[in-house]
């Protein structure tokens, strides 16, 4: 396996991780957030035993890993600076162990402190084992640096987004009495590994019920009836590079008469996408969709998110990203490239598209069909 970017996007993410160390007062950097790892090196893995990459202000950057993991390191990195421990290692012993062999024993070596790697643990062990470094904070740098996705990036979001669409025209198929949203959950499973999802994890597939709080229901092997809700969450990857589709699925016959309803969150969403321009604050696009489903009464309160960040997903404690997120008082600004997950719900019924910010506008990478699907309307 080759490093999935070619170089010079490598040099250019590397370019922007030496500004923030500069602008930090930092000679060295400890990346340990998974997906930081990722978008810096070419890999990551899981935290089972602590590993990092070290990038210092000039040369190349090394990474310290579980020896079991080396050989997956070097095939997808850009560089070969590769340093595997043993199981019988304490990982930390063998991070300080090479930060001293290099010379950065007494430097100031930054890290993001809300990393998930960078634990307090971690600090005060690497602390004892480098008395004379000094460890300073890089705010947020793991998920902020990655903020804005090149056109490589938005690519495999892209090739995500196709199979979530994929996916979700399997399950309307299927879409019948009877049906549960464990059974709807295994075509959405098969459909992502047939069509090259890196993994088969499908999102909340549960019955739609409520205004927000079904968004994280929890899956069942109850069989649906006519004129249910099947609310379908479809989460595929990509390389790592993430889509996200929500739709509300009819089981037989609209007995309580919710496509209008479907209709008219589809329009203000509509609204809302449309104005995700370059500069725009995300509070006013939040306002767009908030306000008019509050001032229509669609629903009674509305607390939760209408949008978060998509793109890189490693293997950490969060399943989504909301390093930025779209609130009232949500004052940082869009910019092109960023990419997003935007949903609206309202009576059992969700909505969301996966958004790439654009110079006109919002564009979606998810195509489904923005209505209450069903089985019959195929």
């Amino acid at each position: 396996m080759s490093p999935l970017f070619p170089s010079e996007e490598f040099a250019g993410r590397v370019a922007k991780a030496r500004a923030a160390m500069t602008e930090a007062g930092a000679e060295l950097l400890l990346v340990d957030h998974a997906e930081f790892l990722a978008w810096l090196t070419g890999y990551t893995v899981s935290e089972t035993m602590y590993r990092a990459a070290f990038l210092p202000r000039e040369g190349e950057p090394w990474f310290v890993l579980r020896e079991l993991d080396a050989g997956p390191c070097r095939d997808a990195c850009w560089f070969g600076d590769i340093v595997g421990f043993a199981d019988t290692s304490e990982p930390h012993q063998a991070m300080a162990d090479e930060i001293r062999r290099r010379g950065f024993a007494q430097a100031r070596i930054g890290a993001d402190h809300a990393s998930y790697g960078f634990t307090a643990a971690t600090r005060e062990r690497l602390a004892a084992l480098l008395p004379d470094a000094r460890f300073v904070d890089l705010p947020r740098a793991s998920d902020l640096l990655r903020a804005v996705k090149s056109p490589a990036e938005i690519a495999l979001i892209a090739e995500a987004a196709a199979i979530a669409d994929k996916a979700m025209a399997a399950i309307v198929a299927k879409a019948l009495p009877g049906i549960s949203p464990r059974a709807a959950a295994a075509v959405a499973a098969a459909c992502f590994l047939e069509n090259g999802a890196d993994t088969g994890e499908t999102g909340p597939i549960v019955p739609g019920v409520g205004d927000h709080e079904f968004l994280h229901g929890v899956m069942t092997a109850q069989p649906l009836a006519e004129g249910d809700i099947l609310h379908v969450e479809l989460i595929p990857k990509r390389r790592n590079y993430g889509a996200r589709l929500m739709r509300p699925v009819l089981i037989g016959a609209d007995r309580r008469g919710l496509s209008p309803l479907a209709a008219r969150l589809v329009a203000l969403q509509d609204r809302q996408i449309a104005a995700m321009r370059p500069g725009a604050l995300a509070c006013e696009v939040d306002a767009i969709l908030r306000g008019a489903v509050l001032a229509e009464d669609l629903r009674p309160v509305y607390d939760n998110v209408t949008g978060y960040a998509l793109g890189l997903y490693g293997r950490t404690p969060r399943t989504s990203d909301f390093s930025r997120v779209f609130l009232p008082n949500a004052r940082w600004q869009l910019e092109e490239g960023m990419v997003f997950h935007m949903y609206v719900s309202a009576g059992g019924l969700g909505f969301s598209e996966t958004v790439v910010v654009e110079a006109g506008g919002g564009r979606r990478l998810t195509s489904a069909p923005r209505a209450l699907l069903s089985a019959s309307s195929r």
